[in-house]
């Protein structure tokens, strides 16, 4: 589902641990770190999508809500998977969840249906916009940045370079 703008509506997850670290998750078959994320069905609101694509993607839901960014965070992929798509497709546009996490971490299952990650790590809180790849940065920070004091953290007067 591609809105008229061409984004494709889609949900990021910022899970922290009681130590305000965050799960930071590598993707499979690369050499990439990221949050959870992913797209919202028809019919889907964002809050259904997220506790989907957690159990999708980490194998567990035993999160609480802390809160959620405000409005949608937008980035543009920079480089098309192939010319036709590019006519519509333009990135996606996020709503960002802050979960605590509520399980145990040996409930934390990437051996999903699907899985999209091979490992994962706790990391403190602003590591992430140091270590996403460039074109998601931006987004990475306005999240982070918006949902910080909500767990008692300060922004950095800038976002760390990566």
């Amino acid at each position: 589902m591609i809105d008229a703008d061409g984004y494709r509506p889609n949900v990021g997850m910022i899970i922290c641990n009681a130590q305000n670290q965050v799960l930071w998750a590598k993707r499979r078959g690369e050499d990439a770190w990221q949050f959870p994320q992913g797209g919202i069905d028809r019919a889907e609101s964002p809050e259904q999508a997220m506790f989907r694509e957690l159990e999708e993607e980490v194998g567990t839901a035993k999160v609480c809500i802390i809160g959620r960014t405000q409005d949608w965070l937008r980035y543009e992929v920079p480089c098309p998977r192939n010319r036709a798509s590019r006519r519509r497709y333009r990135g996606q546009k996020q709503i960002w969840f802050l979960l605590r996490f509520e399980g145990e971490e040996t409930e934390i299952n990437l051996r999903t249906q699907q899985p999209e990650f091979e490992d994962w790590r706790w990391v403190d809180y602003w590591v992430p916009v140091g270590e996403i790849i460039a074109f998601k940065r931006r987004v990475y920070w306005q999240a982070l940045r918006e949902l910080a004091p909500l767990i008692g953290m300060t922004a950095p007067a800038a976002p760390p370079c990566g």
